[in-house]
Protein backbone atom coordinates (compact mmCIF):
# COMPACT_ATOMS: atom_id res chain seq x y z
CA UNK A 1 0.00 0.00 0.00
CA UNK A 2 1.32 2.94 -0.90
CA UNK A 3 1.89 5.83 1.98
CA UNK A 4 0.57 8.93 2.50
CA UNK A 5 3.20 10.52 1.18
CA UNK A 6 3.05 9.20 -2.23
CA UNK A 7 -0.24 10.58 -2.67
CA UNK A 8 0.51 14.24 -1.94
CA UNK A 9 1.08 16.45 -4.57
CA UNK A 10 4.32 17.55 -4.97
CA UNK A 11 5.22 20.96 -5.70
CA UNK A 12 8.61 22.54 -7.02
CA UNK A 13 9.61 26.34 -7.58
CA UNK A 14 11.06 27.17 -11.12
CA UNK A 15 12.62 30.77 -10.96
CA UNK A 16 10.55 33.44 -12.79
CA UNK A 17 12.40 35.22 -15.81
CA UNK A 18 10.52 38.59 -16.06
CA UNK A 19 11.88 38.53 -19.39
CA UNK A 20 11.32 35.14 -20.20
CA UNK A 21 13.64 32.59 -21.96
CA UNK A 22 14.60 33.51 -25.89
CA UNK A 23 12.38 30.13 -27.16
CA UNK A 24 9.64 32.45 -25.44
CA UNK A 25 10.67 35.74 -26.73
CA UNK A 26 10.05 34.20 -30.68
CA UNK A 27 5.93 33.41 -29.39
CA UNK A 28 5.62 36.70 -27.49
CA UNK A 29 4.03 38.57 -30.19
CA UNK A 30 1.16 40.54 -30.99
CA UNK A 31 -1.25 37.58 -31.95
CA UNK A 32 -3.93 38.44 -34.73
CA UNK A 33 -6.29 36.02 -33.47
CA UNK A 34 -6.50 37.79 -30.12
CA UNK A 35 -6.67 41.17 -31.68
CA UNK A 36 -10.05 39.78 -33.12
CA UNK A 37 -11.09 38.28 -30.16
CA UNK A 38 -10.25 40.95 -27.54
CA UNK A 39 -13.86 42.64 -27.88
CA UNK A 40 -15.58 39.60 -27.65
CA UNK A 41 -18.38 39.56 -24.19
CA UNK A 42 -17.76 37.22 -21.72
CA UNK A 43 -20.25 37.03 -18.50
CA UNK A 44 -19.53 35.78 -15.13
CA UNK A 45 -21.79 34.29 -12.53
CA UNK A 46 -23.97 36.98 -11.88
CA UNK A 47 -24.60 37.30 -15.46
CA UNK A 48 -22.47 40.73 -15.65
CA UNK A 49 -20.42 41.25 -19.49
CA UNK A 50 -16.86 41.80 -19.87
CA UNK A 51 -14.60 41.82 -22.35
CA UNK A 52 -12.07 39.34 -23.23
CA UNK A 53 -9.20 41.64 -23.06
CA UNK A 54 -10.18 42.72 -19.48
CA UNK A 55 -8.96 39.28 -18.59
CA UNK A 56 -5.59 39.86 -19.17
CA UNK A 57 -4.78 43.62 -20.39
CA UNK A 58 -2.87 44.14 -16.91
CA UNK A 59 -1.48 41.01 -16.09
CA UNK A 60 -0.21 37.65 -17.26
CA UNK A 61 -3.30 35.53 -17.47
CA UNK A 62 -3.38 31.08 -17.81
CA UNK A 63 -6.40 30.86 -19.44
CA UNK A 64 -8.39 27.73 -19.56
CA UNK A 65 -11.22 27.01 -22.42
CA UNK A 66 -13.69 23.75 -21.36
CA UNK A 67 -15.60 21.64 -23.85
CA UNK A 68 -19.05 21.96 -21.31
CA UNK A 69 -19.47 21.94 -17.86
CA UNK A 70 -20.79 18.15 -18.65
CA UNK A 71 -17.83 16.80 -19.65
CA UNK A 72 -16.68 14.49 -17.26
CA UNK A 73 -12.80 15.08 -18.41
CA UNK A 74 -13.18 19.06 -18.40
CA UNK A 75 -14.73 18.30 -14.71
CA UNK A 76 -11.84 16.40 -13.49
CA UNK A 77 -9.31 18.73 -15.14
CA UNK A 78 -11.06 21.72 -13.32
CA UNK A 79 -10.99 19.79 -9.88
CA UNK A 80 -7.67 19.26 -10.46
CA UNK A 81 -7.14 23.43 -11.27
CA UNK A 82 -8.99 24.00 -8.07
CA UNK A 83 -5.85 22.91 -6.62
CA UNK A 84 -3.30 25.71 -7.40
CA UNK A 85 -3.15 28.11 -4.34
CA UNK A 86 -4.27 31.38 -4.64
CA UNK A 87 -0.97 32.58 -3.23
CA UNK A 88 1.20 30.55 -5.41
CA UNK A 89 -0.44 32.58 -8.63
CA UNK A 90 -0.26 36.05 -5.85
CA UNK A 91 3.28 35.31 -5.91
CA UNK A 92 3.71 35.12 -9.78
CA UNK A 93 1.08 37.83 -10.54
CA UNK A 94 -0.71 35.53 -12.56
CA UNK A 95 -4.21 35.09 -13.21
CA UNK A 96 -5.96 31.69 -13.72
CA UNK A 97 -8.99 32.08 -15.55
CA UNK A 98 -11.34 29.09 -16.56
CA UNK A 99 -14.07 29.98 -19.51
CA UNK A 100 -16.66 27.54 -20.81
CA UNK A 101 -19.66 27.81 -23.78
CA UNK A 102 -22.61 27.06 -21.29
CA UNK A 103 -25.29 30.06 -20.15
CA UNK A 104 -23.70 31.45 -17.23
CA UNK A 105 -26.71 30.12 -14.86
CA UNK A 106 -24.31 27.03 -14.68
CA UNK A 107 -21.36 28.76 -13.48
CA UNK A 108 -22.18 28.29 -9.72
CA UNK A 109 -23.35 24.50 -9.74
CA UNK A 110 -20.07 23.90 -11.73
CA UNK A 111 -18.10 25.46 -8.93
CA UNK A 112 -19.26 23.78 -6.12
CA UNK A 113 -18.92 20.46 -7.95
CA UNK A 114 -15.59 20.99 -9.05
CA UNK A 115 -14.28 23.19 -5.95
CA UNK A 116 -12.98 25.39 -8.20
CA UNK A 117 -12.66 28.74 -6.79
CA UNK A 118 -10.86 31.02 -9.24
CA UNK A 119 -12.15 33.16 -11.62
CA UNK A 120 -14.52 31.78 -14.42
CA UNK A 121 -16.78 33.08 -16.93
CA UNK A 122 -18.44 32.12 -19.98
CA UNK A 123 -18.89 32.64 -23.85
CA UNK A 124 -22.57 31.20 -24.80
CA UNK A 125 -22.04 32.41 -28.01
CA UNK A 126 -18.69 30.52 -28.33
CA UNK A 127 -17.29 33.77 -30.10
CA UNK A 128 -13.85 33.76 -28.54
CA UNK A 129 -13.74 29.87 -29.35
CA UNK A 130 -14.26 30.61 -32.87
CA UNK A 131 -11.72 33.41 -33.54
CA UNK A 132 -9.05 31.49 -31.24
CA UNK A 133 -9.55 28.10 -33.64
CA UNK A 134 -10.42 26.32 -30.96
CA UNK A 135 -11.92 23.21 -32.77
CA UNK A 136 -15.15 21.28 -33.02
CA UNK A 137 -15.17 17.44 -33.81
CA UNK A 138 -12.50 15.03 -32.13
CA UNK A 139 -9.66 13.62 -33.86
CA UNK A 140 -8.91 10.76 -31.37
CA UNK A 141 -9.90 9.89 -27.79
CA UNK A 142 -7.09 8.30 -26.57
CA UNK A 143 -6.43 9.51 -22.77
CA UNK A 144 -2.94 8.02 -22.79
CA UNK A 145 -0.72 10.68 -21.03
CA UNK A 146 -3.27 12.80 -18.95
CA UNK A 147 -2.58 13.04 -15.01
CA UNK A 148 -6.18 14.52 -14.72
CA UNK A 149 -8.30 12.24 -15.97
CA UNK A 150 -9.75 9.34 -13.41
CA UNK A 151 -12.82 8.06 -15.13
CA UNK A 152 -13.05 5.37 -17.86
CA UNK A 153 -14.97 6.57 -20.89
CA UNK A 154 -18.36 4.18 -19.77
CA UNK A 155 -17.96 5.19 -15.77
CA UNK A 156 -17.77 8.83 -16.87
CA UNK A 157 -20.26 9.24 -19.63
CA UNK A 158 -22.55 7.82 -17.09
CA UNK A 159 -21.37 10.68 -14.94
CA UNK A 160 -22.00 13.11 -17.27
CA UNK A 161 -25.60 11.25 -17.81
CA UNK A 162 -26.46 11.84 -14.26
CA UNK A 163 -25.12 15.42 -13.77
CA UNK A 164 -27.31 16.38 -16.78
CA UNK A 165 -31.18 14.54 -15.37
CA UNK A 166 -29.85 15.76 -12.06
CA UNK A 167 -29.04 19.74 -12.90
CA UNK A 168 -31.40 22.53 -12.30
CA UNK A 169 -31.74 23.15 -16.19
CA UNK A 170 -31.46 19.75 -18.43
CA UNK A 171 -29.30 20.91 -21.41
CA UNK A 172 -26.12 19.85 -22.69
CA UNK A 173 -24.09 23.02 -21.01
CA UNK A 174 -22.60 23.94 -24.03
CA UNK A 175 -21.80 22.25 -27.70
CA UNK A 176 -21.45 18.81 -27.03
CA UNK A 177 -18.63 18.66 -30.33
CA UNK A 178 -16.51 21.91 -29.19
CA UNK A 179 -12.90 21.19 -27.83
CA UNK A 180 -10.95 23.61 -25.57
CA UNK A 181 -7.62 24.59 -25.16
CA UNK A 182 -5.10 26.69 -22.92
CA UNK A 183 -3.88 29.98 -23.64
CA UNK A 184 -1.36 32.20 -21.86
CA UNK A 185 -1.20 35.42 -22.09
CA UNK A 186 -0.91 38.93 -20.89
CA UNK A 187 -0.02 41.62 -19.51
CA UNK A 188 -1.87 43.09 -23.24
CA UNK A 189 -2.17 41.24 -26.35
CA UNK A 190 0.60 39.20 -26.07
CA UNK A 191 0.76 35.56 -26.71
CA UNK A 192 3.12 33.77 -24.60
CA UNK A 193 1.67 30.36 -25.07
CA UNK A 194 -1.63 28.66 -27.36
CA UNK A 195 -2.66 25.35 -27.36
CA UNK A 196 -6.24 23.98 -28.90
CA UNK A 197 -7.42 20.61 -27.49
CA UNK A 198 -7.83 17.70 -31.02
CA UNK A 199 -10.26 16.04 -28.34
CA UNK A 200 -11.68 15.89 -24.91
CA UNK A 201 -8.48 14.56 -23.45
CA UNK A 202 -6.02 16.54 -24.60
CA UNK A 203 -5.71 18.88 -21.85
CA UNK A 204 -2.10 20.55 -21.46
CA UNK A 205 -0.95 19.25 -18.01
CA UNK A 206 -1.83 21.84 -15.63
CA UNK A 207 1.68 21.68 -14.07
CA UNK A 208 2.99 22.55 -17.79
CA UNK A 209 1.23 25.53 -18.03
CA UNK A 210 2.03 27.21 -14.19
CA UNK A 211 5.91 26.42 -15.31
CA UNK A 212 5.37 28.56 -18.58
CA UNK A 213 3.87 31.02 -16.54
CA UNK A 214 6.47 31.58 -14.02
CA UNK A 215 3.97 29.99 -11.33
CA UNK A 216 5.04 27.73 -8.71
CA UNK A 217 4.12 24.14 -9.67
CA UNK A 218 1.76 21.41 -8.28
CA UNK A 219 2.73 17.43 -9.54
CA UNK A 220 -0.30 15.69 -10.06
CA UNK A 221 -0.86 11.95 -10.99
CA UNK A 222 1.50 8.77 -9.97
CA UNK A 223 4.64 9.53 -11.48
CA UNK A 224 6.97 11.82 -9.35
CA UNK A 225 8.46 14.62 -11.05
CA UNK A 226 12.17 14.98 -11.55
CA UNK A 227 13.74 18.00 -10.13
CA UNK A 228 14.37 20.91 -12.55
CA UNK A 229 18.28 21.89 -12.76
Amino acid sequence: MASESDSTPVTQQIGRNVEWSSADLSHTLHHPDLEIAASCLLRDRNGKSFEFRDLYKEKAAIIIFVRNFLCYTCKEYVEDLAKVPKSFLQKADVRLIVIGQSSYLHIQNFCSITGYHHEIYVDNDREVYSKLGMKRGETSTSSAGSPHVKSNVITGSIKSIWRAITSPAFDFQGDPAQQGGALIVGPGNRVHFLHRDMNRYDHVPISSLLRYAGVQTIHFGHQRPMLEV
